[in-house]
Order: C-alpha cells, then sequence, then structure tokens
C-alpha cells in the first residue's frame, strides 16, 4: 500500500510543512525546530525507496500515473528508476542538514526563510519523480523562485543582484524549454515522458526540428549544471546564498535533466553534439580549476570548485561508454554530498571568525582540532583519494572516457591535479603556520553537538560511498546500460555519428571507425 502514496509522500511533505509554518509563532526555536522535523521524516519517508526498490529491474518503480488535466493531457506521473533513486535520497538527507546549518546563521525572518526552504525541497524532489513533462516543468520553474527569493533576502552584501542574476540566467532558457514542450505535444498529443520516448523512437520527425528542441533542452539544463560558458551566475550565488541553499543550487537538477531528456529523448541529437560539448566540458574543467587557485575568498573558491567538478560529470555523460555514464551518476551525488560538506564546514568557521577570507587564518588545527580533521576528510574525497567517493567517480569517468577521447580525458587529468593543488592549499592556509591576528584575538571552541549531527553524516556516508560503491552502482547501472545502448539513429537521424575516430552508429558502444579515420 505504501509503494502507491511514497512518492506522493516525499514530495509533498514538505509542502505541508510550509504551509503549517506559516501558523507557527516567530519566538524562540519553533520554526527552524519544526522545519528540522518535517525534513527528518521526509528523509526517513525516502527510506522506503532503497529498501524495496528492485535493483535487477530496468524502468520506473513506485509509479503513481492518474489524469489529472483533460485538455491539454497532462497526467499525475511520478516515478523513480536507477537514476533518480539516489538523488531524491541526497535531496532528502540535505534538508535536515540545510536546517541545521541555518540554526544560528538564521535569525530574522525565519518564517520567510523556513516557508521558502520547504516549498525549494518539494520543487527539487519534483523535478527527480515527475514523469509527465508539463508536470516536470511546474517543479522545474518552482525550483527557481523560492531561490531567487532566498537569495535575495540573505545574501551576504550583495543578494539581490546575485538573485537577479541567477533569475535571467535560468529563467529566459526556461521559456524556449517551454516553448520546445509544446511542440512535442502539438507533434505527439502526449506529455507523459514514457508516451514520449516510445513515439520519438518510432521515427517520423524532422530530424532538423528535433535537434532544435533537443538544443533548447540542453540549454536550460546546461545553464543550471552550470555548463561553461553559462556558468556566470554561479560566483555570486554561491558567495552570496545562504549556506542551505548554496548546498542545492547547482549540478543535480541539471545534469539529471540532461541524463533523462537529452539522452532519454533525443540520443541521436546528443550525440551529435557529444564532440562540443566534450570540449566544453574540459575548458570548463580546467578553467575552474585555474580560477579556483586564484581565489582568496572560501565561497568563490568553492564556486569554481564546484564548476571544476561538475564538469567531469558532463564529460562522462557525452562520452556515451558504459562506465563513463556511471561514473558521472556516482559523481553527480558525490558533488552534492562533498561540496556540501565543504559549504557547512566553511559556514561553520564563519560563524566562529567573520570572515571568508582564508588570508585571514592560521594554526586552526590545534586550536579546532574536530573541525580541521572533518575539513580534511572532506578535502581528501573532493581531491579523490582513493577510498572516498571522489575517487570513484573520477576514476569511472576517465577510465570511461579514455577510450573515446583519449586526448581530452588526458587534459581532463589535469585538472584532478590542479583540484588537489587548490583543496590543500585552503587546507593549508587555514589550519596550519602561524595563527593570525583574527584567529589569536578570539577564543577558539570546537564543533558542538548540533555542528557534530550535521558533519559526522556526511563524512560517514563519503568514507561508505567510496568503500561500498557497487551498492550504489547497481541501481545506477540498470539505467545506463538502456542510455549507452540507444542507437544514434533513433528520431529520424539518418546518419552514424563519428566522433574522434569511433563509431557511435548502432548500439552506443565504443567500436573503431572504418579504416582511413584516425583517432
Amino acid at each position: 500500500m505504501l509503494n502507491d502514496s511514497i512518492l506522493t509522500l516525499i514530495t509533498f511533505v514538505p509542502t505541508a510543512g510550509a504551509i503549517v509554518v506559516t501558523l507557527l509563532p516567530r519566538k524562540g526555536r519553533v520554526i527552524p525546530a519544526f522545519t528540522l522535523l518535517v525534513t527528518l521524516v521526509t528523509f526517513i519517508l525516502s527510506l522506503h525507496l532503497p529498501a524495496h526498490f528492485d535493483y535487477a529491474r530496468h524502468g520506473f518503480q513506485f509509479e503513481v500515473n492518474r489524469p489529472w488535466i483533460a485538455s491539454p493531457a497532462i497526467r499525475y506521473h511520478l516515478g523513480v528508476d536507477g537514476l533518480s533513486l539516489w538523488l531524491v535520497l541526497l535531496t532528502t538527507f540535505l534538508g535536515p542538514i540545510g536546517v541545521l546549518v541555518s540554526w544560528r546563521a538564521i535569525e530574522h525572518r525565519t518564517k520567510e526563510f523556513y516557508f521558502l526552504f520547504l516549498l525549494q525541497q518539494t520543487a527539487m524532489i519534483g523535478v527527480f519523480v515527475a514523469l509527465d513533462v508539463f508536470l516536470y516543468y511546474g517543479f522545474w520553474e518552482l525550483s527557481l523562485v523560492p531561490m531567487a527569493l532566498l537569495i535575495a533576502m540573505f545574501g551576504r552584501d550583495r543578494g539581490p543582484r546575485a538573485a537577479l542574476k541567477f533569475f535571467i540566467y535560468t529563467f529566459l532558457p526556461s521559456a524556449l524549454f517551454l516553448v520546445a514542450i509544446l511542440w512535442l505535444y502539438a507533434k505527439t498529443g502526449t506529455f507523459d515522458f514514457v508516451q514520449l520516448q516510445s513515439k520519438l523512437a518510432a521515427g517520423g520527425f524532422a530530424p532538423e526540428a528535433l535537434w532544435w528542441v533537443s538544443l533548447a533542452f540542453l540549454v536550460a539544463f546546461a545553464v543550471k549544471v552550470p555548463v561553461f560558458p553559462l556558468h556566470g551566475w554561479l560566483g555570486d550565488v554561491i558567495e552570496e546564498a545562504p549556506t542551505a541553499m548554496a548546498m542545492v543550487v547547482a549540478g543535480k537538477l541539471g545534469l539529471y535533466s540532461i541524463f533523462r531528456f537529452n539522452l532519454g529523448l533525443f540520443p541521436a541529437q546528443a550525440r551529435e553534439l557529444a564532440p562540443l560539448m566534450i570540449a566544453l566540458a574540459v575548458i570548463g574543467l580546467l578553467y575552474g580549476a585555474m580560477i579556483a587557485l586564484a581565489q582568496k575568498d572560501m565561497r568563490r573558491l568553492v564556486a569554481y570548485a564546484i564548476l571544476s567538478n561538475l564538469s567531469f560529470c558532463t564529460l562522462g555523460i557525452f562520452c556515451f561508454a558504459l562506465t563513463g555514464l556511471n561514473g558521472a551518476v556516482f559523481q553527480t551525488i558525490n558533488e552534492g554530498l562533498s561540496g556540501s560538506a565543504l559549504l557547512v564546514l566553511i559556514a561553520f568557521l564563519y560563524e566562529r571568525y567573520g570572515s571568508f577570507d582564508m588570508t585571514h587564518y592560521g594554526g586552526l588545527a590545534a586550536k579546532l582540532p574536530m573541525l580541521a580533521t572533518l575539513w580534511i576528510v572532506t578535502t581528501l574525497a573532493l581531491v579523490g583519494l582513493p577510498l572516498f567517493n571522489g575517487f570513484i567517480g573520477e576514476f569511472l569517468v576517465l577510465s570511461g572516457s579514455f577510450a573515446v577521447h583519449p586526448g581530452w580525458v588526458a587534459a581532463a587529468t589535469v585538472g584532478v591535479i590542479l583540484s588537489a593543488t587548490y583543496m590543500l592549499t585552503m587546507a593549508q592556509r587555514i589550519f596550519y603556520g602561524e595563527p593570525s591576528s583574527l584567529v589569536g584575538s578570539r577564543p577558539p571552541f570546537d564543533l558542538g553537538l548540533r555542528e557534530q549531527l550535521t558533519l559526522w553524516p556526511m563524512a560517514i556516508l563519503m568514507f561508505a560511498m567510496g568503500v561500498a560503491s557497487p551498492y550504489w552502482i547497481k541501481a545506477i547501472d540498470s539505467e545506463m546500460t538502456a542510455l549507452a545502448s540507444q542507437p544514434s539513429e533513433m528520431n529520424g537521424a539518418s546518419r552514424s555519428i563519428v566522433v574522434q575516430g569511433y563509431d557511435a552508429s548502432d548500439h552506443g558502444s565504443v567500436q573503431p571507425a572504418a579504416s582511413g579515420v584516425k583517432p
């Protein structure tokens, strides 16, 4: 019985909580305590999914599919598969983390903050579970509004400017995305993802029209990742956003949507664009790493580190090799977990010393040993040390992509070295060397109970995902196998795609190209 309603509960319990928040008094910690309870209930409900998920089965599970609006034909269709399962769990896992990290940081307008925070939870979960494209678009647009408002209302110095930049960057491509959705409905008579996938696979559509439609989808998603050079909003938003929002603003929604829609609905067009996307991924990877090296502000360093790390995911997606696709999904989860942990650590450091400037710190390892330990653990996970989650994701992406694009992958490995450089440099500046005047002027106090409850679960999960990665990948692999084997002649495409000397025209697998074509 719970299988039939579990996705509805996970999606809309935060909305019900948001409504209750509007009725609660502002006194004391009533509102954050209630919000924490709502997010914990949502997370506990979401544990039903991996506990009852059939890992040997391909396709959607826990489905709800009912008529909603007769004309146009919009259905209330929800479901999860191996691609969306762990992203839903990551979102619900980060919900309580976001409340705990905001506990002291948000002292004013708490009702507005936690109301919008819970709406954002519903929007993000809805994006991952919606299987009607119009319903998906509603959740997609809903995710923009609370985010922009929270950045504007609670930004550090230039919140309204950062919020406006974020909204313009993301809203304009979304308008083109809506036009593309409506075109698909006009041609197929359905918004249902499963039916759309079947009808597009059957052919009969003009390849040129589908190319433009797929491009509208891709641009809307690439901005939200962000993919270089569509990252102009990222630095300001990560710098200004409350930590709970900075944790979720980049990566997951855009990358999931590329997997689901560009690879799921437009495999031929995705393969045509693969050389361009791979080039942009490697450029973004190196560009982000080099800009991160030059940063003194910790939040801006994290912003460009996110750009660099997410570019690994884009590289893995567009290599179309099974190993690389698995790695791209796994790395998306890694970045959401490890990147969030680093932002939380920076927030706790800021609560103590009131500065994001690395040059204001030094010698904190002796004063704050537990914070320093968890910071180093997070750093090692982000630089891809074996036994941690980051190593698995990077290794799968690089090894899966190398057979198809050895030159680009060789360049991408430089990014691994650069990421270790800027992450270890930041740790060295903050925790070692001579204590600065700022550090010496304030009495040290190490992590309290609330802060430990925030950080230790993330640290344990980073290690668990590194040593027990097959548990996560067995769900991912069932869906990625289908995407990797999508023929490139679907959707009416009439030519095979030969990229860098390898032919992906038959089954999406890596095969040597015809003689005379060199890698």
